[in-house]
């Protein structure tokens, strides 16, 4: 099976660039493992905030999972016929959470309200913002065309028994929805390894919690798929490969996309609304407080580099560096909360949390 556009356009990218031995593909995985957005995701939330233990998952582990759920695919379809590009799977897998903000979706839905209006915050579409326009201070990762595709239309929350790439190329600067299919089978296949990779992983760091045991787990789906990350992975892996071998679409079969239905449910219910972990109050608390606090300098300051310097906070003249950086950037017509929700969304948990109490409890007191 091949991709509906020629591979010249999937690798093409916004700025020339003589490619290398790498390959565009595995050129661009580097380029996303050295950028300072893939780095920051070891500190960011995956499902529980600014966690402690080393064996909970986080943001840069779950992209990781879900790069190489989405390789084994590729790799398994190509036995049957299939011309899947694996480098493209794993730099969209990569790179798909770079525009994740602290918190996870708890700050995504945080920095939606903030934002509101004609920038609300999807974290896929500030994923694409990040890597063709934020990273490296204003310059842009420069990535391929068939990986931003991947990237922007990755949307792990919606849930399809069967995708099939459309057959025209999505305008990528003009998506301001997640409702957009995917132009590629690599990006298609990203799209099902996220849900893999994080039911599963989900479930093992919920008992490893204390928030479920493996009983509560639904008693046709332990029979059928496991209790375990890798029993969930290796049998929707099959599966996929399986049911699409010998189509023109990635999908489940009937029984497992039922099976996965009903553990998303018993996830959201169990898990990610568990009230134990409902800690949505003091993130909102906090990302507010962070946001009208720098909302406010930047009124007084603007791009004024000499001013920042001259604050005693040391948050204040990081965000100051940071303006400074991207001044080629931004211009006097960019909107001050499009500023602060780019800044913000950039932020760790812990920077987040190491901020707000820079700039709520007084210097003696610390």
């Amino acid at each position: 099976m091949k991709n509906p556009l020629p591979i010249n356009k999937y690798k093409e990218r916004s700025k020339p660039l003589e490619e290398d031995v790498r390959g565009a593909f595995f050129r661009d995985q580097t380029a996303i493992i050295h950028s300072t957005a893939f780095r920051r995701m070891k500190h960011k939330t995956q499902v529980f905030y600014a966690p402690k233990n080393d064996h909970i998952c986080t943001r840069i582990e779950h992209v990781m999972h879900v790069a190489t759920i989405a390789k084994s695919i590729c790799k398994g379809l190509n036995h049957f016929g299939w011309n899947l590009d694996v480098e493209m799977a794993f730099a969209i897998g990569l790179g798909h959470d770079l525009g994740h903000a602290p918190f996870g979706h708890d700050g995504e839905s945080i920095l939606n309200k903030l934002l509101g209006g004609n920038l609300a915050f999807i974290h896929e579409i500030h994923s694409y913002r990040v890597v063709e326009y934020l990273a490296r201070h204003g310059e842009g990762l420069n990535l391929t065309y068939g990986v931003k595709d991947g990237i922007i239309t990755h949307n792990g929350e919606k849930y399809e028994q069967r995708l099939k790439p459309q057959n025209f190329a999505n305008d990528l600067d003009k998506i301001n929805s997640r409702r957009v299919t995917p132009s590629s089978y690599e990006a298609c296949i990203v799209r099902f390894s996220d849900k893999i990779a994080y039911l599963g992983r989900d479930i093992e760091d919920g008992i490893l919690a204390g928030l479920i045991k493996p009983k509560h787990i639904p008693e046709n789906f332990r029979n059928a798929i496991g209790t375990t990350n890798s029993q969930i992975i290796d049998k929707y892996v099959n599966n996929i490969i399986e049911t699409s071998k010998n189509e023109e679409f990635i999908g489940l079969s009937d029984n497992m996309f039922e099976l996965l239905i009903e553990i998303r449910n018993f996830n959201y219910k169990n898990i990610y609304l568990n009230d134990k972990e409902r800690i949505f109050p003091y993130a909102e608390r906090m990302l507010t407080e962070i946001y009208n606090f720098l909302g406010n300098i930047f009124e007084q300051n603007k791009f004024d580099l000499k001013k920042y310097r001259k604050a005693e906070l040391s948050v204040i003249k990081h965000f100051g560096e940071y303006l400074h950086t991207m001044r080629h950037f931004y211009n006097p017509n960019t909107e001050t909360k499009r500023i602060l929700g780019d800044y913000i969304a950039g932020m760790t948990d812990d920077y987040a949390i190491k901020l707000f109490k820079k700039i709520t409890i007084p210097k003696s007191v610390i």
